[in-house]
């Protein structure tokens, strides 16, 4: 058995191996008097980075015996892959995360590098076991099995490490948080941001790891769910299993699925969470909140440009109108408003897509574009090298084919003028019937 000495001489010789890396940003913060400048903040992703092993057979395997085929490595997890997407589309997001000094966590750090993106807020060390899932497919490409070991995220992820950035997330212009923190880190990362007015984007990860909303729907701004984490968020908010999974046949029109999403959606807004993108795979996304369209202007308002966003800005901005919807003082009341809008055709490679849109949006928040330009940006995976001028056609076709599903002042608005008609208290005006 070791001696208390020695165990002491190796802690103290992994402090002088691997010292921390300066904060950067703490010494921006100290020369400007306690502030950051607004072209310097960047925004915060806290979460997972994990390898992914993909093995697919050649031909169909059998029990107990070796298969041809091919192993890959992918780089994955779910705060990785959006940050990683917001740097191909010009922003650099500070990652908070945690890694081990082994095969796997020096791929991810290699990688991070490269992009010229920041690793002092990975948590780096020989005791952690860098986060793996080894994923089996069949010959045809579908998940036969999978193992994962990602303990270490919540492990190591702790409110006490992500405390020691907190000037980075006080001077962001917004913060993201994966579900993949455990609960105490979860409510650490939101309170920080909460302390200095900063937007909180909850993105669910798995329907298990969803359920952890409800310690801290309080803070959340943007929430990101599919349709079955949007179910499994809104039983752990409401503190019951009230609301069912959804069952769609192949002849489900958009409106129907929206009426079936519908209270999960409000109790989720009733709850705090202010908008609720809720991604539906090939069938595009609902964008939803409380107040119209004027609301999912304003409430982001705050974020502002920077840096290199500038042509981002300007080359949606001129494919995407921000006023396109135009705000109205109906839209001030606290009503259900929701626009659907939908994919645009793409070839699917890997199950990344909410990733890449989640990091679409983001980077699109950080660029100052507003969350109903932000929803065309990435609905499939950004690629390596992109064209601006792809990315405002592709924009420019998804905002053009949005459409309004529920607008509950509109419906208001409409009840109250067949009553004034009815009562003669109203003289109906041929404009309005024309619209």
């Amino acid at each position: 058995m070791e001696s208390s000495v020695q165990r002491r001489m190796e802690a103290i010789s992994r402090h002088l191996v691997l010292p921390r890396e300066p904060n950067i940003v703490l010494h921006q913060v100290l020369l400007n008097g306690g502030k950051v400048k607004n072209d310097e903040a960047e925004a915060v992703i806290i979460g997972g980075m994990v390898l992914d092993i993909h093995a697919i057979p050649s031909i169909p395997a059998n029990p107990r015996t070796t298969t041809p085929g091919k192993v890959r490595y992918v780089l994955g997890g779910v705060a990785r892959n959006v940050a990683e997407c917001m740097s191909k589309l010009g922003t650099k997001p500070f990652m908070i995360s945690a890694v081990g000094l082994d095969m796997a966590g020096n791929l991810l750090l290699d990688h991070w590098k490269s992009a010229g993106l920041s690793i002092e807020g990975i948590r780096k060390q020989q005791d952690i076991g860098t986060p793996v899932v080894c994923n089996i497919l069949d010959v045809s490409g579908e998940l036969a099995a999978a193992v994962a070991s990602v303990e270490a995220i919540e492990k190591f992820l702790t409110p006490e490490w992500i405390q020691q950035f907190k000037y980075n997330i006080c001077s962001a212009p917004i913060l993201m948080v994966d579900a993949n923190l455990n609960p105490p880190a979860l409510e650490a990362s939101c309170h920080l941001a909460a302390e200095s007015s900063i937007p909180v984007w909850f993105e669910p990860v798995s329907v298990a790891k969803s359920r952890r909303v409800a310690s801290v729907a309080k803070y959340v701004t943007v929430a990101s769910p599919n349709e079955d984490e949007l179910i499994a968020m809104a039983n752990a908010l409401s503190g019951a299993n009230v609301f069912p999974p959804i069952e769609r046949g192949n002849n489900y029109s958009t409106e129907s699925l929206f009426q079936k999403l519908k209270p999960a959606i409000w109790l989720l807004l009733e709850k705090g969470i202010r908008i609720v993108v809720v991604t539906l795979g090939s069938d595009g996304v609902f964008l939803c909140s409380k107040g119209g369209s004027s609301f999912m202007r304003t409430c982001l308002d705050r974020v502002k440009p920077y840096g290199s966003c500038g042509q981002f800005y300007k080359i949606v901005t001129s494919s995407c109108p921000p006023h396109w919807y135009g705000a109205t003082d109906l839209e001030r009341n606290p009503h259900l408003f929701a626009v659907h809008f939908p994919a645009l055709p793409a070839s699917v490679v890997r199950l990344t897509g909410g990733d890449c849109l989640v990091g679409g949006m983001l980077a699109s928040i950080c660029a100052g574009l507003n969350v109903m330009q932000t929803a065309v940006e990435a609905e499939t995976n950004v690629p390596t090298t992109f064209s601006l001028d792809t990315i405002a056609d592709d924009a420019r076709s998804v905002y053009s084919a949005a459409n309004v599903v529920f607008n509950q002042s509109m419906l208001n608005h409409s009840k109250h003028m067949e009553s004034e008609i009815a009562s003669g208290q109203r003289v109906i005006d041929p404009i309005e019937t024309s619209t």
